[in-house]
């Protein structure tokens, strides 16, 4: 677990697109045993971004199920939703910088350019292709009242970013190799997850970082922005995925490993945090 510090700041930010299951349980129990061993505070943001998935019942459920398995948090829930403006600054600043330009590109274009890796897995932004970008310094359109087109960020071609995980040791990543041009704003006017991400660590002064090993790629990018706005970033624990009896990493299609449904055949908080104390002994 974590040394103890001082000014030690954790959050637990689940997304309420479905129920928590055992791998958000064991991810979050990982955070609090950490803010615990610092003692330091832990916050609860509500990922609330998408649009078509995340539902009210969901935000309710996910709370419940924290408290339940006997993990508190500091303070009101940070909603993201509610944070719209705060995005959007930042989005102003990086548009200022020179450091994004529009993209009319579909998915499907740069899965299909030439060159273009296919990547697998929950991180999935596939590289973007040298070719689809704006030459170096040309005059970027205003970002407008409401954003009609994707934004992505200008990776710096070639730099290596690093980083020490605090579980997985020394990271890093060629940008523009490893990963391309990212998005920060899509075009139904929403931040993505990397940008609203970095926002919200920076302004509340999150310390460190505790999620699963499956967004490692994304704290590259997120390195980038947390530099490119000017900010410290924290540090991060890229914690084990927990995976089903074919090896598949669990998502919230796993029902049966939803909490709501261990807790109706009777599991017990305990035997869940059991469980895990000697998964991770």
């Amino acid at each position: 677990m974590a040394s103890s510090a001082t000014n030690y700041l954790g959050r637990l930010a689940p997304s309420p697109t479905g129920h928590l299951h055992l791998g958000h349980a064991r991810t979050f129990w990982l955070a609090a045993a950490r803010a615990r061993a610092a003692r330091g505070p832990l916050l609860l943001r509500n990922d609330d971004l998408d649009r078509d998935r995340c539902r009210p019942e969901f935000v309710t459920a996910m709370q419940d199920d924290l408290r339940w398995l006997g993990l508190a948090w500091t303070g009101p829930m940070i909603t993201q939703s509610e944070r719209l403006p705060r995005y959007r600054a930042a989005l102003i600043r990086l548009h200022a910088a020179g450091l994004i330009f529009p993209c009319t590109r579909s998915r499907r274009d740069v899965l299909d350019a030439a060159g273009a890796p296919h990547e697998s897995g929950v991180d999935d932004e596939p590289v973007y292709p040298r070719e689809f970008r704006p030459a170096p310094g040309a005059a970027l359109p205003p970002l407008g009242e409401a954003i009609s087109v994707n934004w992505r960020f200008r990776v710096p071609e070639g730099e290596t970013v690093e980083f020490h995980d605090e579980r997985c040791g020394a990271q890093r990543a060629a940008a523009g190799h490893d990963f391309g041009d990212f998005l920060v704003w899509r075009k139904d006017d929403t931040p993505s997850y990397q940008l609203a991400t970095v926002v919200d660590d920076a302004e509340f002064g999150i310390t460190e970082v505790v999620r699963g090993e499956d967004l490692i790629r994304s704290t590259f990018r997120q390195l980038l922005l947390f530099r490119a706005l000017g900010w410290p970033a924290p540090r991060f624990f890229h914690a084990p995925l927990l995976l089903d009896d074919r090896g598949t990493r669990l998502a919230k299609r796993h029902d049966a490993l939803a909490l709501r449904a261990l807790r109706a055949r009777g599991v017990t908080p305990a035997e869940i945090l059991a469980r895990f104390a000697a998964e991770t002994a």
